[in-house]
């Protein structure tokens, strides 16, 4: 068991021999901070790297203890702490598989920071649509079929992107096979595991993809594990990414005054993981089966279960997501998202240790609903999300795209057009459209089902004047 926490240790002992600050940051250890106390006293923390705190850049020292811990907690063979959440992440494993102009293929319902680095890099995209999966009423996990289809067609590809699990915490059944597939092209598997990195904490969760193989994953540790938004974890696990290469990109990438305090909370998440033991486990999985038989005695609210037992999706008869996160927020109830059909809860990750107030949330969630039922119910429509060409590629390059000027049309009369612009529902941060496609009809009713419910949107549109961003003609 790993107990040692190196940068929390090293924070804590530097902090305790009652230093002078003539260095940056200039809030002077919060003494100039108008901020609430309780965020000042954090600050005395948020320090920059003197000696005896190492370099994040360079690590010989405290940080490189704790991120060599980080890499055995989750068996692999190099592991990196991130400061600038899993978007740096996606970034750099995508600049270090892949050079200008070569092919790459990707998961069509990837987050908006894979569609950045492609047009960063100068890629080559080929988008495999993933499945419907009907009882989450998403798009889930591309089919083997689809991989091997889009291997084929595309041979020259130099890397495969997935997305695993979901945002909404559903995995993969071809996962495995996928990999497995690719490496016996030398093809490198790039894992965007935003929502994964509890998974190693208990055999009870989902297999990690680096269990099953893939070359490099990213997580965001501050999602699902104790840790300061922002913070992330890089994983390496393979000989067809170079280390090296992937290093390089982080420092250029990331911040060169990274935040000590970010550090320390994924020194601790990552020793939250390795203390997360059965006892812990199996307390938090009678505490989520408990408060579900509670939420199942309310009226008209159904809730749908997930791969990942952390998810829980809630549905109130033909309300909108987008109407039942409006109730529980009256309620000072905060989701982490609404789309068409549900809300989505994630649930803590407890340990025996700790207690959440399941009672009184029940109270507050079934007066929701029922202040909600006074309501007219904005009812989805049953649409099939997602493209009928399950391997394509963009209908213009993403370099010439740059090039050409741009015009605002009415949505209303894009069809067949090009987009200039990526128009992102948000969250969850997926593209619903993407610079350099074509947009369809099913694209199109799509965003007006998106609309009418009331969602917010990313990305270069002017939707509350019905225009979006197309490439002039």
């Amino acid at each position: 068991m790993q107990e040692k926490r190196p940068i929390v240790e090293g924070l804590e002992k530097f902090h305790s021999q009652k230093n002078i600050s003539f260095h940056v940051p200039g809030h002077k250890n919060g003494l100039l901070s108008n901020l609430p106390n309780v965020m000042k006293e954090s600050m005395q923390y948020d320090i920059t790297e003197l000696n005896g705190l190492d370099d994040y850049h360079h690590p010989e020292e405290m940080i490189k203890e704790a991120e060599k811990l980080l890499s055995s907690t989750y068996a692999v063979q190099k592991s990196f702490f991130l400061v600038n959440g899993t978007t740096v992440g996606n970034i750099a494993m995508i600049y270090a598989a892949c050079r200008f102009g070569e092919q790459i293929i990707v998961q069509r319902n990837a987050h908006k920071s894979i569609f950045h680095a492609l047009e960063l890099v100068g890629l080559e995209p080929i988008f495999v649509t993933p499945e419907w999966d009907e009882g989450s009423k998403t798009t889930t996990h591309v089919s083997f079929e689809t991989i091997k289809e889009a291997l084929e067609k595309y041979p020259r590809a130099k890397a495969v992107v997935l997305t695993y699990p979901t945002y909404y915490g559903v995995t993969s059944i071809h996962l495995e096979k996928i990999i497995a597939l690719c490496h016996s092209k030398n093809i490198p598997v790039l894992v965007d595991e935003a929502h994964g990195a509890h998974f190693q904490a208990n055999k009870g969760f989902p297999k990690s993809s680096l269990q099953y193989g893939a070359d490099i994953a990213v997580q965001s540790a501050h999602k699902t594990l104790p840790a300061l938004t922002m913070g992330s974890f890089l994983h390496i696990n393979s000989d067809l990414i170079e280390v090296d290469k992937v290093n390089k990109y982080l420092r250029m990438l990331q911040s060169s005054s990274p935040s000590y305090l970010l550090m320390a909370s994924l020194d601790d998440a990552r020793s939250y993981v390795e203390r997360y033991n059965e006892m812990d486990f199996r307390q938090f999985i009678d505490k989520r089966r408990l408060f579900i038989e509670a939420l199942e005695t309310i009226n008209y609210l159904e809730l749908i279960q997930v791969d990942d037992p952390l998810k829980l999706l809630v549905r109130v008869g033909r309300y909108s997501g987008f109407q039942l996160q409006r109730a529980l927020e009256d309620q000072n109830i905060y989701v982490e998202l609404a789309d068409i059909y549900q809300v989505l809860i994630i649930l803590p990750l407890l340990k025996v240790e700790h207690d959440y107030n399941f009672a009184e949330i029940r109270k507050r969630i079934k007066h929701a609903v029922d202040v909600l039922r006074k309501e007219v119910p904005v009812s989805p429509s049953e649409i099939r999300h997602g493209k009928e060409n399950f391997v394509s590629t963009l209908n213009m390059r993403i370099e010439l795209i740059n090039e050409k000027n741009g015009v605002w049309i009415p949505y209303a009369r894009s069809i067949g057009r090009i987009a200039k612009g990526m128009i992102v529902p948000y969250p969850p941060g997926i593209p619903l459209m993407v610079a350099g496609e074509k947009i369809t009809t099913s694209m199109l009713v799509e965003l007006e089902e998106w609309i009418e419910k009331g969602a917010l949107f990313q990305g270069e549109h002017r939707l509350e004047e019905k225009l979006i961003y197309v490439v002039e003609e």
